[in-house]
């Protein structure tokens, strides 16, 4: 689900948008007046700074005398030394502000991911989360910290210099005022489409980021199906549109500088030529007209920033409505208040109050409908499933097979019906309750970054050194262990990517095993797993199954002969159940299932 910049182009200062940041705003309080004063501090020092000159330039150069010269010199050296001290104020309380507002809002969306159920990670990118957590809160962290204040102070040296401007020559400060609409027009109209184009360039760099990132994740599948060319043509393409809006920003700026500058010059000119007048016929001073020259060359600047960091400011309407878009996402499994009163949630649970789980499970009455589905995947379904009972779940690639174990593990929730757990409905529980009771070994196992040690331990946190080991060695994990250079000490990589799928789903059922649960999930767990390997655990996963309800979902059929039942999925639907025997005597779909992978797992031994 890409995020195009360009939808917000139009888009004019909304004060609802901004209000959703005052919680996060509300601890910097003391922080963000404080720097707002040293800005006013700095922005005062910047008015100030042109009469000391004119003061400096009367009295002392016109004067011809040095008489109060030293005084002149530590009062100067004072303001420079508040003007000093005030920028390293405010560069350290924006820099603070920055960092820790990004680091606040960084991290709400992140406590706030945890809180998501599975079926919102089933839909969303993984880009699209990411870039909500890392770019825009940085970008809204910026600008508040560095594009606020700079606001303040332009508006108070523009409104400052016009007063001074105008208590020294009201006749030449009119002057002045004559250039500043036309800069302002000027800066309205460029400005605006100056940031259109560099919103197309922001576009078009996320798009070639993220094709660097398809082209190195990729690369493997680019070779084998020899594609390097088209990627080529396609990445050129997304460079060139980069290049077009870059150069059109670029253009745009090329002649509105000039302009601006061009005008700044007239104005100070015409300073220059009228003061110049005044001076000689005696009605001003040099060092005014000194003053007036430096106000009018310094006035114009900060309004350029202000459209500028205006522009900036209406634009950062899209991120916050990004960032807060993810923090409104409501998880669709909720525990109610009375349970979360009870049992804790999550973060605060209150483990005292959980009950063992024995691991009976019944489907009661059971109708499910995806959230985004237009029709039932289950349809007045009863299922009981005593606890230690081994159910094995086939179909074909598609089939609906998880459906089931999500449902069973409230990872969704039943439109209609219920599911008991140890013959209460789950939802009078907590979802960690049940959770933390659960084993899921998945087909494409994910190791967090890390060494083997803490990958295996995450299964339980408490953990010993000597469990860990023990949890390992009970899957044959220890096999994958001892071919690493530093053993457990071993680091697998971002995701594991250092370790091969079939070695990662060993570390990933060693977890499992350890955190001991009464329920188990195996989603096709030894699909990657080569078939000597697979001998090995077969007899560990029989042992560590027993006496606990188990879960199989599988594509090898003869790993599962043993279940004691066994479900046919298809199209969503469980079409037919039984034992291993029962359901080949039936000669339905299972057994056609069983007889075709019987067949091509000969054919493969005899090509072999």
């Amino acid at each position: 689900m890409a995020f195009d910049e360009t939808e917000y182009a139009g888009r004019s200062f909304e004060p609802a948008v901004w209000k959703r940041l005052f919680p996060f705003l509300r601890p910097f309080g003391p922080l963000l007046l404080a720097v707002l004063v040293l800005n006013v501090v700095c922005a005062l020092v910047d008015i100030v700074l042109p009469l000391l000159q004119r003061y400096a330039i009367d009295r002392f150069i016109v004067g011809g005398t040095t008489q109060g010269i030293g005084g002149y010199f530590l009062f100067s050296v004072g303001v420079i030394l508040v003007q000093t001290l005030a920028v390293l104020g405010f560069t350290r309380g924006s820099m603070s502000i920055e960092m820790r507002l990004g680091r606040d809002m960084k991290r709400a969306c992140f406590t706030h991911l945890q809180r998501l159920s599975l079926s919102y990670y089933n839909v969303t990118p993984v880009g699209y989360i990411l870039s909500r957590v890392m770019n825009d809160t940085n970008r809204i962290a910026g600008l508040i910290a560095w594009n606020f204040f700079d606001i303040a102070w332009a508006l108070l040296y523009v409104l400052g210099v016009l007063c001074a401007m105008a208590a020294l020559n009201l006749r030449l400060a009119l002057v002045v005022l004559l250039v500043v609409p036309a800069i302002a027009v000027l800066t309205a109209l460029f400005q605006s489409r100056i940031l259109a184009w560099n919103r197309r360039v922001r576009h078009a760099h996320s798009r070639i980021t993220g094709a660097y990132n398809e082209g190195i994740m990729g690369a493997k599948t680019s070779k084998t199906l020899v594609i390097e060319e088209q990627n080529c043509r396609d990445f050129d393409a997304l460079t060139a549109q980069m290049q077009h809006s870059a150069v059109r920003a670029a253009r745009l700026s090329a002649v509105y500088i000039p302009l601006v500058a061009c005008l700044s010059s007239l104005a100070a000119a015409a300073v220059l030529v009228q003061g110049g007048l005044i001076t000689a016929q005696g009605g001003m001073m040099i060092g005014t007209l000194s003053a007036f020259l430096s106000y009018a060359v310094g006035i114009f600047e900060p309004i350029q920033r202000l459209a500028r960091m205006l522009a900036d400011f209406i634009s950062v309407q899209a991120n916050i409505e990004r960032v807060t878009g993810l923090l409104d996402q409501q998880p669709l499994v909720v525990d109610s208040p009375q349970v979360l009163a009870r049992y804790g949630d999550c973060f605060h649970p209150i483990r005292e109050n959980w009950e063992p789980i024995r691991g009976d499970i019944e489907f009661e009455d059971v109708s499910f409908r995806y959230p985004d589905g237009k029709e039932d995947v289950l349809s007045h379904f009863n299922l009981k499933i005593p606890a230690g009972t081994t159910v094995a779940i086939v179909g074909e690639t598609g089939a609906g097979k998880s459906t089931l174990v999500n449902l069973a593990c409230r990872f969704f929730e039943p439109t209609a019906g219920r599911i008991l757990v140890d013959g209460r409905d789950y939802r009078e529980r907590s979802q960690l309750w049940l959770h933390s009771a659960i084993g899921y070994v998945l087909q494409n196992p994910h190791l967090f970054s890390g060494t083997v040690m803490d990958n295996i331990r995450y299964g339980r946190l408490d953990a010993t050194d000597e469990e860990v080991i023990a949890a390992a060695k009970a899957v044959s994990a220890d096999t994958v262990v001892d071919k690493l250079d530093r053993g457990y000490l071993s680091d697998v990589g971002e995701g594991g990517d250092r370790l091969s799928t079939g070695e990662k789903q060993l570390i990933s059922f060693a977890r499992a095993v350890l955190c001991d649960p009464r329920i188990f999930v195996l989603d096709e767990a030894t699909s990657s797993i080569d078939t000597r390997t697979e001998q090995l655990i077969q007899h560990a996963i029989e042992r560590l199954l027993r006496g606990r309800t188990s879960f199989l979902i599988a594509h090898r059929l003869s790993t599962i002969r043993h279940a004691d039942l066994i479900l046919v999925v298809h199209e969503g639907r469980i079409v037919e159940q039984g034992t291993h025997e029962q359901l080949l005597r039936q000669g339905g779909r299972y057994h056609d299932l069983y007889v075709k992978q019987f067949a091509q797992e000969a054919q493969s031994r005899v090509m072999g």
